[in-house]
């Protein structure tokens, strides 16, 4: 009798503050994979099982690349997957140190840095705003010179919109740069090696924005799902709120969509993996805004499923084993998840009314992430969503609404200064 074949091991790198790791151990589970999970911080149990966990320096890749080859010299691994912007450059390295597929390291390094990115696509010939990288103490005025008003200003690697503010004029941004510098010399800013000094100053395109959701393969773009963001995103500050799939573009708008999306992963050199791209669309058509090597943050993953019940994470983790993918399309029905926005600032005491929101027609289900005693950050200080809606129904139109009802029956009550307060959550 032969021996049955041994599972195929994969490496899932976690950093210990990601939503992500529950929807990834589960789709690994249902594919009947190995798991070992590379985390930055030292697990107690970690001992016992030590072909389950792997502690890593997340801020020396090739240290981290060293130890994670000393392990698979006696547990191979078939893949190693980075769930976040904090982890797909690591993963990038320990992949050519071991010799498996995944994005290079040097089109993950330009995905990552947004001044890097824009000075890719812009060789390209790809349509980006007019930019300058600039110093947070330097003259506005010489800035807006350059770019002009609106202009918007990011830091060069914060994700989920932290730190971008649009400013009208050169007060304004000499405000938004003073701002800017201070959130990036704060603590946990500054533990992830984000640049102190440097930001990114662009020109604001007005229109609607989108986000679409791939994977890569052979440096071909598949796309998996093209989000609409209903909410206009046109500053001071980018929370944002809702995405709904299939999108409501005109047919030949997102065609456009897709091809400069496509040319831009092409331009970046990404080649196999997740890709997570925003862009937004004019009179003049698409610009891009940005392209990530990674999935779609946060829980907002659980909006999308293809064939029978396959989530986006056990669709990334098919690729990266090797196994089928071909024939895995989204559902027919249109999805949607809200991103809950911070009501204000204050401590957390407890969150109203989420049953009711639960039992709005359309409405799947209501993850409140936030935590009694949390301390609730607006943007563009803030980062954490203090939860997320997640509906399902036949058209975009009934999703949006069924999401804009259950969100308007949530009740946030925050504690100021010792002084109770109720924040209710209807969209802005």
């Amino acid at each position: 009798m032969t021996n049955p074949p041994t599972p195929a091991r994969v490496l899932l790198l976690l950093p210990t503050t990601t939503w992500r790791a529950e929807a990834f151990l589960t789709a690994a589970r249902r594919l009947g994979l190995e798991v070992t999970v590379g985390t930055d911080r030292r697990l107690v149990w970690a001992g016992r099982e030590p072909e389950r966990v792997l502690t890593l320096d997340f801020a020396d890749p090739e240290a981290a690349a060293e130890t994670v080859a000393g392990f698979a010299a006696t547990r191979p691994l078939k893949a190693v997957v980075g769930v976040d912007d904090d982890t797909v450059i690591l993963a990038s390295v320990i992949a050519a140190r071991l010799g498996l597929p995944h994005h290079p390291l040097a089109a993950v390094e330009a995905a990552r840095d947004k001044q890097r990115q824009r000075d890719v696509l812009d060789a390209a010939g790809l349509p980006v705003p007019a930019f300058t990288p600039c110093r947070l103490d330097a003259d506005p005025r010489a800035i807006g010179a350059k770019v002009g008003f609106p202009c918007v200003l990011k830091p060069l690697k914060l994700s989920a919109s932290r730190g971008v503010m649009r400013a009208d004029d050169a007060p304004a941004l000499g405000a938004a740069l003073r701002r800017l510098r201070a959130l990036l010399a704060s603590k946990d800013v500054g533990a992830c090696g984000e640049d102190a000094v440097t930001g990114l100053a662009e020109a604001f395109i007005p229109g609607r924005e989108v986000a679409l959701e791939g994977l890569v393969e052979g440096k071909a773009l598949r796309v998996l799902a093209l989000f609409d963001k209903p909410d206009p995103l046109d500053g001071p500050y980018f929370e944002e709120t809702i995405y709904v799939t299939p999108s409501r573009l005109p047919a030949d708008a997102q065609a456009a969509v897709i091809d400069c999306a496509t040319r831009a992963v092409a331009a970046l050199g990404l080649a196999r993996g997740p890709v997570h791209a925003e862009l937004r669309v004019d009179a003049r058509g698409p610009w891009i805004i940005e392209v990530a090597a990674r999935p779609i943050g946060g829980l907002c993953s659980r909006v999308l499923s293809f064939g029978d019940g396959v989530s986006l994470e056990e669709l990334i983790l098919r690729q990266a084993v090797g196994l089928k993918t071909e024939g895995l399309t989204r559902e027919r029905r249109a999805a949607g998840v809200m991103m809950i926005p911070i009501p204000s600032e204050g401590v957390l005491e407890r969150v109203e009314g989420a049953d009711q929101a639960g039992r709005v027609p359309g409405i799947e289900a209501v993850a409140i992430t936030a935590h009694p005693g949390e301390r609730l950050v607006p943007f563009p200080e803030g980062s954490r969503y203090p939860g997320f809606l997640f509906a399902r129904g036949e058209t975009p139109e009934a999703v949006e609404r069924a999401l804009r009802e259950a969100h308007g029956r949530l009740r946030f009550v925050l504690s100021k200064a010792g002084a109770g307060s109720t924040a209710n959550a209807s969209p802005r």
